[in-house]
């Protein structure tokens, strides 16, 4: 039984964000790393946001990426956000 609730909490838990990194402006866009810790490396992860109000729209930015420490992945991260928006524009949000 044990084995199906990792599988389940794998799909449903919610990663945490491991160190609090600025957030960077980029073509209209706000984007905040948030590296996430896997195991004993840091995932590229970030939010990706534009708008206020009710034109307010977030994007969860995950990639399977791993680098040895969360300044790394933070920059990493910025770069691959910023090759996301340049490729699909306000496309990410659809």
């Amino acid at each position: 039984m044990g084995f199906f609730k990792n599988i389940t909490q794998l799909f449903t838990a919610k990663p945490t964000p491991v160190a609090v990194f600025p957030a960077t402006e980029y073509k209209g866009f706000t984007i905040t790393p948030q590296p996430m810790k896997d195991g004993g490396q840091f995932r590229v992860a970030a939010i990706i946001e534009k708008g206020e109000g009710e034109a307010h729209k977030q994007h969860r930015f995950i990639r399977s990426d791993t680098l040895a420490n969360a300044e790394q992945a933070a920059e990493l991260t910025l770069s691959k956000c910023k090759t996301f928006i340049d490729q699909m524009g306000d496309g990410i949000f659809r």
